[in-house]
C-alpha cells in the first residue's frame, strides 16, 4: 500500500488508484490567531497532524493539497480570509463530486478549524446522497485521540483548554509544526474573564453565540503562556495515532469486501 500525493499523479496514475484509494481531503482557514500565531494555524496543524498520521500507514491514500479558506466570518471583527456558509459548502460539494467523477470511490475529510465543522458535515451528508457507490468519512484531528488507556503522553492534556483557539492547546501544536512562525515574545495573553460563551458549553449539549463575544475576548479563548513544545509533540503524537486510527477504521470497514451494498428498489441491505 502506498501514500501518493494527487498533484504528483499524472491522470492515467490517478484513474488507476481511484477504485481502491481513499482520497484525503484536508481543509483549514486563514484567519487571526491573536499576535503571536500565524494566519494559517488551522491549516499549518491538520497538515501536521495528517502528515504524521500517514507517515508509513498501511492503508492505499491519494493525498490532496490542502483547502486554506474555511468559513470564519466571526474572526473578521480582526482580519480573516472567509468563505461565506453557503460557498464554503458550494466549494466543497464540488471538490468532493469532481473526485467521484474521477473515479473516487472512498473519501474522507479530514478538519483543521473549528467554523467548518457544520458545513463539512451537511456537505459529506449531500454528496452520500447524490453519488452512488461513493462512501464519505469526515473528521476534525482534535476530536480523534486515542483512548488513554496505558497512553503516558494523555497527562499531558488539559481538556478545558482543548483545542480552543491561539491558546495553550494550538499553540503548543504551533511549537513543534512551525515553531519559527510562533512570535514567542507576544506568548503573554491572559486568560479573559468570564470565558466566551462559544467555546465551553453554558449547559450541557446547550450551543450558544452572542455578537461581538470573540471581540470582547480579544480573539482568543485562553493563554498561551504555559504552551510547550514538550507538550506540542505530545499532543501532536496523540492526534497523528487518532487520526491513523480512524483512517485505518475507515478503510477496513469500507474496502472491497467489506462495502455495504443497498437494493435500489427497496434501499435494504443487500
Amino acid at each position: 500500500m502506498t501514500t501518493r500525493q494527487l498533484t504528483e499523479m499524472t491522470r492515467a496514475e490517478v484513474r488507476a488508484a481511484a477504485p481502491s484509494a481513499i482520497a484525503v481531503l484536508p481543509i483549514g482557514s486563514q484567519e487571526q490567531h491573536r499576535e503571536h500565531l500565524p494566519m494559517g494555524t488551522d491549516t499549518f496543524l491538520v497538515e501536521a497532524v495528517l502528515a504524521e498520521a500517514t507517515a508509513g500507514h498501511s492503508s492505499n491514500l491519494v493525498l490532496l493539497p490542502s483547502l486554506p479558506y474555511g468559513y470564519s466570518d466571526h474572526h473578521l471583527f480582526s482580519a480573516a480570509v472567509s468563505l461565506s456558509p453557503r460557498t464554503h459548502l458550494a466549494v466543497l460539494s464540488d471538490v468532493l463530486a469532481s473526485l467521484s467523477e474521477s473515479g473516487f470511490r472512498r473519501i474522507m475529510v479530514v478538519n483543521g478549524h473549528g467554523g467548518n465543522q457544520e458545513t463539512m458535515s451537511l456537505a459529506i451528508k449531500h454528496h452520500a446522497l447524490t453519488h452512488k457507490d461513493v462512501t464519505i468519512g469526515a473528521c476534525s484531528y482534535w476530536l480523534v485521540a486515542p483512548d488513554d488507556a496505558g497512553d503516558p503522553a494523555a497527562k499531558v492534556e488539559e481538556p478545558s483548554l482543548t483545542p480552543g483557539h491561539a491558546g495553550w492547546f494550538e499553540t503548543s501544536l504551533m511549537l513543534v509544526a512551525k515553531p519559527e512562525l510562533v512570535r514567542r515574545n507576544l506568548m503573554h495573553y491572559e486568560s479573559v474573564e468570564p470565558a466566551p460563551v462559544f467555546d465551553k458549553p453554558l449547559y450541557p449539549g446547550l450551543q450558544t453565540e452572542r455578537s461581538g463575544e470573540w471581540g470582547r475576548v480579544d480573539g482568543g479563548t485562553d493563554t498561551a503562556k504555559s504552551a510547550t513544545a514538550e507538550a506540542g509533540h505530545a499532543l501532536l503524537a496523540r492526534r497523528a495515532c487518532g487520526l491513523a486510527n480512524a483512517i485505518s477504521a475507515f478503510d477496513k470497514a469500507t474496502s472491497s469486501g467489506n462495502s455495504i451494498a443497498y437494493d435500489e428498489k427497496d434501499d435494504t441491505t443487500a
